[in-house]
């Protein structure tokens, strides 16, 4: 005889807290499965093995990974690259990389006690205003600076 089994199944799902789509009565003890009423009924049927729960699947991500791994190879030689070169990195990330790697700098030179406090100000702020131009020519300005403090 089949039994109808979707109430027992709603039971389940509130009792452990799991989706329908997990549960799995083993088709042996429906009769006890049907004759189960309460909570703790359905408890010892889960502990008994008549009433298992099927562990929770996820969402594969190895075909995204795959995609983003070939997005990652495509597009990157000379040929290959659309729109200028602040199409790919703006200004401003270039700006703001520039100015921290030079601010860095600064601060080791400082602590380095390769320049005096005003000095380092004075250079500090050129970095900000966009005057230095990389790491090479704030070398020349550090050097300038220590030139012009031993006159």
């Amino acid at each position: 005889m089949v039994v109808n089994l979707k109430a027992k199944k709603r039971l389940v799902s509130r009792v452990v807290g799991v989706g329908l789509a997990r549960i799995k009565f083993d088709p042996e003890s429906s009769d006890d499965i049907a004759d189960a009423i309460t909570r703790d009924n359905i408890r010892s049927l889960i502990s008994a093995g008549a009433i298992t729960i099927k562990p929770a699947g996820g969402t594969s991500r190895g075909r995204s990974k795959f995609k983003k791994m070939q997005k990652r190879k495509r597009g990157t030689t000379t040929g290959s690259k659309k729109g200028r070169k602040g199409a790919r990195v703006g200004k401003k990330q270039v700006y703001v990389k520039k100015v921290r790697a030079l601010r860095y700098r600064l601060k080791v030179a400082k602590d380095r006690k390769e320049i005096t406090n005003p000095e380092f100000w004075n250079l500090y702020r050129k970095v900000g205003g966009n005057t230095v131009r990389n790491i090479a020519h704030l070398r020349t300005l550090i050097d300038e600076v220590k030139a012009h403090r031993k006159s």
